[in-house]
């Protein structure tokens, strides 16, 4: 599998690497020297600087490779490295469907969607300083939460949650003022990484108005360890759901190369595979997120990361939140082992995996992203 890029250990020094199965790849010493110094140092961000000929270079360069044994290393398991130095992290809200089923749930009797999520991508400005790598544990928050007899406590969340993401890792900066446009898309953004945004539902709730997400969203968001390169996607490439309002210019992708794309979503709790959510069906795309995050002057800097919000289908068995899942608790994840479910308990392991198709047919897969809960500090 050489779309997988990300940092690796050898006796103890950080090295990039792109993954062969079961092993990495070590890059700086498979490369010719002009491509290999672009990978020299701990992680991608020599790389993600370079720019958009670059990347295709080493991705070239790479696909045509006959790997030496003495530049393949063990891929090791548990906890791996962060691929890349997370500079700024913006969480969107594009999937219509997730938008729409947190309004029926929240908001019962009143439009399902806000006024403004048909004209512009919503989103946040989240913590990079907690953006942690796949295989990291995830330490139960506490805060502020109301009771259903409307008193306010302190303590920890007793809604935790996921929500299945796919996040875009951004190499060439723009300049502060201007803007990028949707066809200058691919000359930013290096490459997609699954991400799980973990969610306190009932810090959240309390705190959401009228600001937006703060402590409920901000302990934790884990991302996979390997990046897969736009250019490994090809293939995957597919049209965004039809628009059903006219979108101003800088949105408007209607005469644009398609840039939604056909990866498809697992989620597992436990080992048991709970919801399958399709990314085609978001609504917003990453190059519109990118135009519109970007649309106001505020730059973007190499090792950005924005993620497309919550991905969810149509179909109860596609949605990537267990908010969604259980219907914010009223409706119970029955499990194969005869457990259920309505939010994340202590112990619990949660997996997202995600595939796309290959250039000249197959399957890629997507490095995982996974995470157990453990319990957080007594409160005092």
């Amino acid at each position: 599998m050489t779309h997988l890029y990300g940092a690796f250990a050898v006796d103890g020094e950080a090295r990039v690497g792109v993954r062969y199965g079961d092993q990495v790849l070590d890059l700086a010493a498979a490369l010719e020297p002009g491509l290999a110094a672009a990978v020299a140092g701990p992680n991608l961000d020599r790389l993600l600087a370079g720019g958009r000929t670059l990347w295709e270079q080493v991705h070239a360069a790479v696909a045509d490779l006959e790997p030496r044994p003495e530049h393949l290393h063990p891929l090791a398991g548990g906890r791996g490295l962060l691929p890349f130095t997370v500079a700024d992290y913006v969480d969107f809200y594009s999937s219509e469907h997730h938008a729409r089923n947190l309004g029926r749930i929240l908001r019962p009797g009143q439009p399902e969607l806000p006024p403004n999520w048909k004209h512009l991508p919503v989103g946040y400005h989240g913590r990079s300083g907690t953006v942690v790598v796949s295989g990291t544990d995830v330490v139960r928050p506490s805060g502020q939460r109301r009771t259903p007899d409307g008193d306010v406590v302190f303590g920890p969340t007793t809604r935790l949650d996921i929500e299945a993401e796919v996040g875009y890792v951004v190499g060439t900066p723009s300049a502060l003022g201007t803007a990028v446009p949707l066809d200058d898309f691919r000359d930013h953004v290096f490459g997609v990484c699954l991400v799980n945004d973990w969610s306190a539902r009932d810090v959240q709730a309390w705190e959401y108005q009228p600001l937006g997400p703060f402590l409920g969203k901000s302990f934790a968001t884990s991302i996979g360890a390997w990046v897969t390169p736009l250019a490994a996607l090809d293939a995957a490439w597919v049209a965004p759901p039809p628009r059903d309002e006219p979108l101003l210019p800088y949105l408007d992708d209607a005469t644009t190369a398609p840039a939604g794309l056909d990866l498809r979503l697992e989620v597992l709790l436990n080992g048991h595979r709970v919801a399958a959510p399709p990314y085609s069906s978001m609504y917003w795309t990453g190059a519109q997120q990118l135009a519109h995050l970007t649309v106001n002057g505020a730059s973007v800097r190499t090792g950005d990361l924005y993620a497309s919000g919550t991905v969810s289908g149509p179909e109860k068995g596609e949605r990537g939140s267990f908010m969604e899942l259980s219907w914010a608790g009223q409706e119970p994840i029955e499990l194969p082992d005869g457990t259920t479910r309505t939010f994340l308990e202590d112990g619990d392991e949660v997996v997202i995996t995600a595939t796309a198709p290959a250039p000249g047919g197959g399957t890629l897969e997507l490095g995982e992203v996974r995470g157990t809960v453990r319990p957080g500090p007594a409160v005092r």
